[in-house]
């Protein structure tokens, strides 16, 4: 008899190999110099994070992230093609270009938004909870944000007030080693961010990355706790492969502790989980790294052939739907002059 195929363990795979292959493909848009901005944070070794606690999720709940978010909102059902023309700040994007890499947003899929300040999403999953607790609408909203930011104030503020007023949030801290240039354990003294959490009343867990399937199980017993009131704390143990940003060629680290630390690979553990334990062949997963890379190839194909945005779209989608737009300071010198002309 055949051995049952894990699906759960095969599809958080397919998660992470779709969120490392579009990374892999971001990375080629920025050198071509075809990516918006000068700026680009890429979240190789961090897949399982995104893929393990999105998979906990349910459709209506919210989340923000980070600076380094691609992966996050892939794994929450994102559209590639979209993001890649959001990335190279074209028309078709999620944003219609003006976002780009940092600052996709998409309510639909409950994106409240990725934010390039350090921590500065996560007090937006506090109004996004209270509001769920008034409107009962049974959702959690999750914060992503990375080691650097548990130095931050408003974290702290945030955590007090989701466990004083009960409210259906988790806090995610990808625990990736460095807060750009600086390793954690030279940021701070007390490394186990799960304490913190738990002095405020919240549940708290800290879990290897390694294992996405250990960091689903922490996931989800921890969002459903908060949907039943019970807020939670959840830092994804990680290794950031490269730099802070793309052109970072982390001299801060030596060469014997990047490949020591690459050896903490999610993907390649789950590949070879998938194999040795009878689950899939690795003929089957090669057929599917295949599909993925040309999935992932078509989305530069189509961020590079899509529009930039015109010009006056820059005074769209700044004001609620309804409201006028804003005049351009040339518009208002224009009327200014035409009334005086008059």
């Amino acid at each position: 008899m055949d051995a049952p195929v894990n699906t759960n363990l095969l599809e958080l795979y397919r998660t992470m190999r779709r969120i490392r292959t579009f990374e892999e493909r971001v990375g080629e848009l920025f050198v071509r110099g075809q990516s918006a901005g000068s700026m680009l944070h890429l979240s190789i070794g961090e897949e399982s994070s995104a893929a393990g606690v999105c998979a906990a999720m349910k459709p209506q709940d919210t989340f923000t992230t980070h600076h380094r978010g691609h992966g996050i909102f892939l794994a929450r059902g994102a559209d590639p093609k979209r993001m890649m023309a959001e990335i190279g700040g074209k028309e078709t994007g999620y944003c219609r270009g003006k976002g780009g890499s940092m600052h996709i947003a998409d309510m639909a899929l409950g994106h409240l938004g990725a934010n390039a300040i350090v921590g500065g999403g996560i007090p937006a999953v506090i109004g996004a909870g209270l509001s769920s607790r008034h409107l009962k609408q049974d959702s959690v909203s999750i914060a992503f944000f990375g080691d650097g930011a548990m130095q931050q104030g408003i974290l702290y503020e945030s955590m007090n007030m989701a466990s004083l007023w009960n409210l259906p949030v988790l806090f995610v801290c990808i625990n990736n080693q460095y807060g750009m240039g600086t390793r954690i354990d030279q940021a701070t003294r007390n490394t186990a961010f799960d304490q913190r959490a738990k002095a405020f009343g919240l549940n708290g867990a800290v879990v290897d990355g390694l294992d996405v399937e250990e960091v689903q199980a922490a996931a989800r017993w921890l969002v459903d706790e908060a949907r039943a009131a019970k807020p939670g704390f959840l830092s994804v143990e990680v290794y950031r492969f490269f730099g802070h940003a793309r052109m970072d060629k982390s001299p801060y680290r030596e060469e014997a502790e990047e490949l020591e630390g690459r050896k903490k690979d999610p993907v390649l553990f789950a590949r070879n989980k998938l194999i040795d334990t009878g689950i899939e062949e690795e003929r089957i997963l090669d057929e599917l790294d295949k599909a993925i890379a040309a999935e992932m190839d078509a989305t530069i194909d189509f961020a590079v052939e899509s529009k930039a945005p015109p010009l006056g779209s820059m005074f769209k989608d700044v004001y609620a739907a309804g409201e006028p737009e804003p005049e351009s300071v040339r518009a208002r010198i224009d009327r200014v002059l035409a009334r005086d002309d008059a």
